[in-house]
Formats: C-alpha cells, sequence, structure tokens
C-alpha cells in the first residue's frame, strides 16, 4: 500500500507548493481484489487537474503489484476561504474574486468573463458581476443588451442566466444609449444593491469585474465588496504599467491580497500566418509581478478572433472551448483557483447559506 501512496505524492504540478497527498486530497485508498478504489475530495475547481492525475498517474499505478484496474471516487466541494476585509459576506457565495487593472483598455472585461467561464468548466459554480456601473461592458459581452434580471418579490433581483454564470450589471438596467451620471456615492450604493439585494443562489466564485482607475470610487468599492483575493490585469506596455503599480499599491494599503498578475495583449498574433509580434513590449507583466513579488498567473495574446468574439457577445471559452485561445484562459483558471486555495485560510461552509 505504501507504493500506491509514494505514487499519489508525484503529483504536484506546477505552482501547487504541497502534492496531492500532503494537502489532503486524497481522502482513502483501498486495495481489494486487484481493485484499486482512491477516495478524494477536492476543495477547488478541478475537472482539468483530475484529467491530469488520472493520465500522469494510472499508469504507474497499474504497473503496481496486485493493481489490475482503478475506480476513482471523486468529490468536489469548493472550500470557503478566509475575507481580506471585515465586509460581511454574500449569502451563498463562498469566495469573491475581484478582477482589476487601474487602467482602462488593458481587456480587463474580456479577462473577467472568460475566466469565470473557465472556472465554470472546471466544475464550479460561478457567478459574474459587471462593477463598472459607468460603463458597463458585460452585457454586450454576453450577448445579452436586451436582458432584464427578473424580481420574484419587488425587492430583490435573479441574477441573468449567460452560459452556465450567474451574471448581473447595471447594464440590465440601464438602456444602453443612456449615461450613468450619478455622482460617487450614489454609484457605490448602486454597487452595493447589485451585491446584496441580488439572489445569487450558491456559488463557489462570484468574479467581480472592477472600474479602472484609483480614485475614491474604486477604494470604495474595493473597500466595501467582501473581497478574497484580486487578480490584477496589465499589458506588456509602460503606460498601462505605471497605473496598474499604482493600483496593486492602493489594495495594499487597504490590505487586500493580490491573488497575481495577468498579462494581457502579450503578443499579438496574425490570423493568417500566426506570426507573433509584441506590440507593446516584452516582459512588463513579468517585471511587475517580481517587483511585487506576486505570481504571473498568465500570459494571454492579442488575436482578433477574441475581439471578435466578444463584439459578438460569443466570449471564446463558451464558442470554441477546445481552441488554442480558451485554453490561456483554462490555465488561467487552473492557477486561480490552486493559488487561491493555498494562500487563504478556510472557514467553516456552514455560514455560506444561501436563502431559499
Amino acid at each position: 500500500m505504501e507504493q500506491i501512496w509514494q505514487q499519489l505524492r508525484l503529483f504536484q504540478p506546477d505552482g501547487w507548493p504541497l502534492d496531492i497527498v500532503s494537502a489532503g486530497f486524497v481522502q482513502q485508498v483501498n486495495l481489494e481484489d486487484g481493485l484499486l478504489t482512491i477516495s478524494l475530495l477536492w476543495p477547488l475547481a478541478s475537472n482539468d487537474w483530475q484529467q491530469q492525475l488520472q493520465a500522469e498517474i494510472e499508469p504507474r499505478l497499474l504497473a503496481l503489484p496486485k493493481v489490475q484496474r482503478i475506480g476513482w471516487q471523486v468529490r468536489q466541494e469548493i472550500a470557503a476561504l478566509a475575507r481580506a476585509t471585515a465586509v460581511p459576506g454574500i449569502p451563498g457565495i463562498r469566495n469573491v474574486i475581484a478582477v482589476a487593472s487601474a487602467k482602462g483598455g488593458v481587456g480587463k472585461s474580456t479577462v473577467a468573463v472568460n475566466l469565470a467561464l473557465a472556472l465554470s468548466r472546471q466544475g464550479a459554480r460561478v457567478g459574474l458581476l459587471d462593477a463598472d456601473i459607468y460603463g458597463p461592458s458585460i452585457p454586450t459581452m454576453l450577448g445579452l443588451q436586451t436582458a432584464r434580471p427578473e424580481s420574484p418579490d419587488g425587492k430583490h433581483m435573479r441574477p441573468v442566466p449567460a452560459s452556465g454564470l450567474a451574471t448581473l450589471s447595471i447594464g440590465y438596467l440601464v438602456p444602453a444609449e443612456e449615461s450613468v451620471v450619478w455622482r460617487g456615492p450614489m454609484a457605490s450604493k448602486a454597487l452595493g444593491q447589485l451585491l446584496h439585494e441580488t439572489l445569487w443562489g450558491d456559488l463557489d466564485y462570484l468574479i467581480v469585474d472592477m472600474p479602472p482607475g484609483t480614485g475614491d470610487i474604486q477604494l470604495t468599492m474595493a473597500q466595501q465588496i467582501p473581497t478574497t483575493a484580486v487578480v490584477m490585469v496589465t499589458t506588456p506596455q509602460d503606460v498601462a504599467l505605471i497605473d496598474v503599480r499604482k493600483g496593486i499599491s492602493m489594495l495594499e494599503k487597504v490590505n487586500i491580497p493580490v491573488l497575481g498578475i495577468v498579462e494581457n495583449m502579450s503578443v499579438h498574433v496574425c490570423s493568417q500566418c500566426g506570426h507573433e509580434e509584441p506590440l507593446f513590449g516584452c516582459g512588463g507583466g513579468a517585471a511587475l509581478a517580481d517587483e511585487f513579488n506576486i505570481p504571473l498567473l498568465a500570459s494571454l495574446p492579442l488575436h482578433i478572433n477574441v475581439r471578435r468574439s466578444m463584439d459578438e457577445g460569443q466570449p471564446v471559452v463558451a464558442s470554441a472551448p477546445l481552441s488554442d485561445l480558451a485554453s490561456g484562459y483554462h490555465r488561467l483558471a487552473r492557477q486561480v483557483a490552486v493559488r487561491l486555495y493555498f494562500s487563504g485560510k478556510t472557514i467553516p461552509a456552514t455560514i455560506f447559506t444561501a436563502p431559499a
């Protein structure tokens, strides 16, 4: 039996601080009449990890004496992790991941939408909140410009379903041709209503697409959201890095952890020949990650199909989940799920009970 445990301990993918056994994910191992039964409990979004585990470990296990076949008993119960602020949690939501940039035009919303979809494809229950009160883009990116949330009681809203996500945006409530001219306190109040007066149901992750900037509105929003961690999005160019650096510093001052950096538009990929060209420079995201001693979670390309899919309301992870472009977001989702779990402290899941 020790040989079996030794083989299981070999599964420690890049970015993992522990192997699968030391992390406590393997609940039980039993070998009887040639059948090896392995019971696993995944506390994070794990569909791809489970497939990788079986592909890498099964051949080694089947080569051991007396092991003739393998049965996997797998459960996924995503852990609720400690919040960064003292803001009360949202009923039913275990973890809140804010996607921020402090700089407009870096593709933050594109990353937020596809990250949410990728986490959902990993087996998680995921919501997506568009917190950009002045410039909501999520309805367009999901092809839901005319969608309107329902209210069962005149006080609460139900999120709008989209490709397996529970979504909400001020763009569902305000006509697209109308601008929102609220001052900061009104915008912050509106965000609070979207957060706390929505019947989200049971969610493992709520992805919050934050507005760009580092001013009073962004600071107030960051402090009133019960955030677990933040993913920062940048492009490699210095103009973006200047603002993103300010955004990270702002979050540090209010003790909200940055999970890592996403370098978006790292290279331009020609749709005709596949040639890659770093239009916005090289290595900016990696240098920023090194400066703040946080991981570079992903480098994502600039490609016309990504732009086209978002404009058409068909995000690439939903419309072409097996494509090379989607694979970058799947890798990002895996890194976010793993690093969030291992960097956070679990708290009792019993307090995360959604209203009926």
